[in-house]
């Protein structure tokens, strides 16, 4: 038999103890708070990340939920992995007493929190961890409190996680089969991840002690029972039931058989790892424009057949984090732009398989930028959607049988539902590319220049005379040059700027600063003018 736990400590995220249970009187707190304390000063080691850790004799495992640790210690060989587990069942008791499991929570409601680790583990050995059967006889409520002459039959029943003498006027159990698609698609449209995660969620509302079975579209169960599968099976893998399920009879003949809580829960969840193509195909064509605007066009395509329509859609697109002034069009839906994420959020109501539709936007920016400048950020696509009656890997329930000893006829629903948990595209932004000879400098610019001579530079200091201005535009003390050159790249732009009058009260007037990667020079010649060189060395883009 494994061994038991020592005791149980919830401690805050300093490695304080907030409270704790002794169950065998051979750990103390301040053990704990050391070991804890020594833990987290190894923060960033490899090993401290290990939900498993060995000290002075003792074995500690813990685990983490929101600014809360559950940490469990044993002097014995115990079972680690059936403790942590434990924890994690500790956790889903305590959300369902409190709502939320936090620090001040705890505080609040310090005898709720003993009463309950007592009823979960009764001398180092974990006991009852269904919620519903502990609030039949732990209640948060004074007035609700009443003095029971013996504990609840289902706890010292087999069948733990079911009360008896349930009464229900209609006896109905709603399966829903949903189905998450997680796709990651790079800028040149190739899938790097794929996998489906799936769940069975029960809702049942059954009189007494019902035996339940489900079947499934299962390869290995039809195969065993030699059945032609003709493409229709599939093949699970990390499968996870709930406790209710007879293991030992899914291992002999994979049949699913068990008696259902009352109410809500996880019957089963498993994932595929098959390769999936996108249900929801978007492509992002960005453009920007050095006149500080962006330009967005988007296309959302779906690849399901006509008969299913995707509820719910939402494409979030990311934007620049400096854009502004949103100019949107669709063909179909709506679009917002949300700047707490820097992103446009386009929403569609329905949107019918083997459709297309499309969205164009244009932003503006706050400051001019290079035509060739390198996007801030590469976010990848997010899209959200689900499709009723429809789902990816193929999964069938192709029975689900009640039997009760009254012999009542039960009404079985089963519902499927795929949704979206992620799917997107590592790179966002498509910058049209411009020619590398094409370059662009900001510099200041003197009101009372004369004359201004513009000088270009290989990257050797080479210059060269196959320039070409195409564009320069003063406004506000600030010239914008745009230079092209038919035969080099250009990597130096040196511009001089004649002025007029005496050279100490114009230089001090000229800004500085608004140039890319600016490095300049001063110098004076004559009595009446001063010559301002001033070197713009410009951006290379590859």
């Amino acid at each position: 038999m494994a061994g038991a736990a020592s005791a149980l400590f919830l401690l805050d995220i300093k490695g304080r103890v907030l409270v704790w249970r002794d169950y065998r009187g051979d750990v103390t707190a301040a053990q704990a708070e050391r070991f804890f304390t020594k833990l987290i000063e190894k923060e960033g080691d490899s090993q401290s990340n290990d939900p498993v850790a060995y000290d002075n004799g003792v074995t500690y495992m813990f685990v983490q939920h929101s600014n809360i640790y559950l940490m469990i210690a044993s002097r014995q060989n115990c079972n680690a992995a059936s403790l942590l587990f434990f924890l994690h069942r500790v956790v889903d008791v305590f959300k369902h007493y409190f709502e939320e499991l936090e620090e001040e929570s705890l505080r609040d409601n310090f005898v709720v929190v003993y009463e309950l680790l007592d009823e979960m583990m009764d001398f180092g050995y974990p006991q009852y961890t269904e919620a519903r059967i502990l609030s039949e006889f732990i209640k948060t409520d004074a007035y609700r409190m009443e003095v029971t002459q013996r504990p609840p039959m289902a706890v010292t029943n087999a069948v733990s996680w079911r009360s008896e003498g349930l009464q229900f006027k209609k006896n109905e159990v709603f399966l829903d089969v949903i189905e998450s698609v997680n796709i990651l698609v790079n800028s040149n449209g190739q899938i790097v991840r794929s996998d489906v995660v799936g769940a069975l969620k029960m809702r049942t509302y059954l009189s007494g002690m019902p035996e339940c079975k489900l079947g499934l579209n299962d390869r290995v169960l039809l195969e065993a029972q030699g059945r032609a599968t003709k493409g229709k099976a599939i093949d699970l893998e990390d499968i996870k039931f709930h406790q209710c399920v007879r293991l030992a009879r899914f291992e002999n003949d994979r049949t699913i058989s068990f008696i259902p809580p009352d109410g809500s829960f996880d019957l089963m969840t498993y994932r595929l790892s098959t390769q999936v193509k996108p249900l929801i195909w978007v492509e992002a064509q960005i453009e920007r424009h050095s006149r500080s605007r962006v330009e967005m066009l988007v296309k959302a395509r779906s690849q399901f057949k006509e008969r299913s329509t995707a509820t719910n859609v939402e494409i979030e697109l990311p934007v620049p984090t400096d854009a502004s002034n949103p100019n949107v069009r669709t063909s179909l839906g709506s679009a917002a732009y949300a700047p707490e994420k820097d992103a446009l959020v386009w929403k569609i109501k329905s949107f019918p398989g083997n459709k297309e539709y499309m969205l164009r936007a244009e932003f503006h920016l706050p400051s001019i930028t290079a035509e060739e400048a390198t996007p801030e950020r590469k976010a990848p696509i997010r899209v959200k959607f689900e499709i009723p009656y429809f789902t990816v890997s193929g999964i069938q329930v192709r029975y689900l049988k009640i039997i009760e000893k009254s012999g009542y006829q039960a009404l079985p629903w089963v519902r499927y539902i795929t949704m979206a948990a992620f799917c997107g595209t590592k790179s966002l932004y498509v910058a049209r590319r411009q020619p590398k000879n094409r370059v662009e400098a900001i510099i200041p610019y003197a009101k009372d220049v004369t004359n201004s001579f513009w000088d270009c530079y290989d990257v050797l200091g080479q210059s060269f005379s196959h320039m070409k201005l195409l564009r320069m535009e003063k406004k506000g003390g600030i010239a914008s040059v745009v230079a092209s050159c038919s035969t080099h790249p250009l990597h130096l732009l040196k511009v001089r700027m004649q002025l007029k009058g005496d050279s100490n009260p114009l230089l001090p007037s000229i800004p500085r600063l608004l140039c890319f990667c600016p490095r300049a020079s001063f110098s004076a010649c004559g009595h009446n003018r001063c010559i301002i060189r001033q070197e713009a060395v410009c951006a290379l883009f590859p």
